[in-house]
């Protein structure tokens, strides 16, 4: 069950219920944002406590127009349309968190804090997000030794009991994944669209059922592929992992680079990134840019690469301690 805040954030922000084409839309996180401070400081102060209140209620305790009120009283209004998708989407083994339940990841709130998704939507082990382990990324278009390593990764996190974090795309993402639950360890995929179709592939499906496996997006579940969410996931992969592991990436462009090159300047976690002779121009770049050198093959046992990856880290960029708000 849903806390009353959870409601007031899932009527609020997401599409789930609403006819795209009128009505009124849903709050987007710079939108968000701000109502959520409004809300805080209000005689309100909590989401849920906006539920069952008339327009003119709204519009007198936020201070807002009676055009921005009537919006959220709109949105508000659609419970029966929430609920029933809600029952729909919980039949294909769908859940919903947001940023106001206690089980929403906590390292999205200390390392994202108001840029964290609202709503998360999940299938399998919602438990494993944020638990320690590694993010391997890179390009669906891999030479011998980007494989060789993403396969490697995957294998050494299901053997070491480590989560292996990817955006459960083709290439790095797959091989990766699918090494770490075939040595029967965990795996998380942030997904940029369709979390829907993703739970009907059989092998996926045995997973979560293990409760080896979770698969969650901030979009939409039955969303369709964007670059723009692809690239707005990227971040939500490197903010769950103690490490993140480059496998290959493009020189200034695409997906892969932005992540890095975020999760560099922003300090969220070490980036290693594949070092090898044919390594990609984006691998030499973001070795520049403050990589740290992961070698191929790996020198050691990989009962080794836990203590190796720590023992290498640069130190990251201390967070600031404040959470963001629901």
């Amino acid at each position: 069950m849903l806390s009353k805040d959870s409601q007031a954030l899932l009527l609020l922000c997401s599409h789930l219920g609403l006819d795209m084409d009128a009505g009124p839309k849903p709050l987007t996180l710079r939108e968000w944002n701000p109502l959520a401070r409004k809300i805080q400081s209000s005689a309100f102060n909590r989401p849920g406590t906006l539920l069952g209140q008339t327009v003119g209620e709204i519009q007198q305790q936020l201070a807002l127009s009676q055009v921005e009120a009537q919006r959220l009283s709109l949105l508000l209004e659609r419970r029966a349309a929430i609920d029933s998708e809600l029952e729909r989407l919980a039949s294909k083994g769908i859940g919903v968190t947001t940023r106001a339940a206690s089980d929403y990841p906590s390292r999205y709130r200390e390392r994202l804090k108001d840029s964290a998704p609202p709503i998360l939507f999940y299938a399998g082990e919602l438990a494993l997000l944020g638990q320690p382990g590694i993010a391997v990324v890179g390009s669906r278009h891999l030479d011998q030794a980007g494989q060789e390593c993403a396969e490697f990764v995957g294998n050494t996190c299901g053997l070491s009991g480590l989560v292996l974090y990817s955006g459960g795309a083709k290439g790095v993402d797959t091989l990766s994944m699918n090494a770490a639950l075939e040595a029967r360890g965990s795996a998380v995929g942030i997904l940029a669209d369709n979390l829907e179709h993703a739970v009907r592939n059989s092998e996926i499906r045995a997973a979560l059922a293990r409760r080896d496996l979770c698969l969650a997006t901030p979009y939409a579940p039955d969303a369709g592929f964007s670059v723009g969410a692809a690239m707005g996931r990227n971040r939500l992969i490197y903010c769950l992992a103690d490490y993140a592991i480059v496998v290959a990436s493009d020189a200034e462009k695409g997906g892969t680079w932005a992540g890095a090159t975020e999760a560099l300047k922003a300090g969220w976690l070490p980036v290693f990134v594949l070092d090898h002779p044919a390594m990609p121009e984006g691998n030499r770049l973001l070795l520049q840019k403050g990589g740290v050198a992961f070698p191929h093959p790996f020198p050691e046992h990989y009962s080794q690469l836990p203590g190796w990856l720590l023992e290498n880290s640069l130190p990251p960029k201390q967070p600031a301690t404040q959470l963001g708000l629901f």
